[in-house]
């Protein structure tokens, strides 16, 4: 019967649900409040300690704690849920040519930025002043090439690190 209402996609009981999902969310934001124990008075054991399990352990038992809250058939519709918000947000699989291009002049110019550098800092304004900015913005135009470049783009970088992959070029190259 539990098994039926997990493969179903039945919501479990809203109650059970909010806090079963509550308890999840705050034990995974637990690592957010290191900071406000390193900045505390205690001692550098306990601060430690506290950080320690803050980070590697409180976590991990609150999410066994709302797994036992949600039941296999509540944990099973709250990682569906949560997996179906996931996956309207992954790129596609194909995009358009344009796109594809856009997305590796995104792709290579933060690369290419970062090599150029090292090399000529003082010929670029603001970068021996700013180097954090430079070094965040490329960080995040790289990120977001990658969703421009589809999944497909994706796949191609994943073959870079399989040994028997093959490249496949189309017979039309535009």
């Amino acid at each position: 019967m539990a098994g039926e209402a997990a493969n179903s996609g039945s919501s479990p009981a809203r109650g059970r649900l909010l806090v079963g999902a509550g308890v999840l969310i705050f034990g995974w934001l637990c690592p957010l409040l290191v900071p406000l124990v390193v900045g505390s008075d205690l001692s550098s054991g306990w601060k430690t300690t506290l950080s320690g399990l803050l980070l590697l352990g409180i976590p991990e038992l609150f999410t066994l704690a709302a797994v036992a809250i949600l039941g296999k058939p509540g944990f099973a519709y709250l990682k569906a849920f949560l997996f179906g918000l996931l996956r309207r947000l992954a790129p596609p699989d194909a995009v358009s040519l344009t796109r594809y291009r856009a997305g590796l002049v995104m792709f290579l110019v933060p690369i290419l930025f970062a090599w150029i550098t090292i090399y000529v800092p003082n010929l670029i304004p603001g970068l021996v002043t700013h180097p954090i900015a430079f070094a965040v913005t490329g960080d995040l135009m790289l990120v977001a090439s990658l969703f421009v470049l589809g999944g497909d783009f994706w796949d191609k970088i994943r073959a870079l690190f399989v040994h028997g992959a093959r490249a496949h070029f189309p017979d039309a190259v535009a």
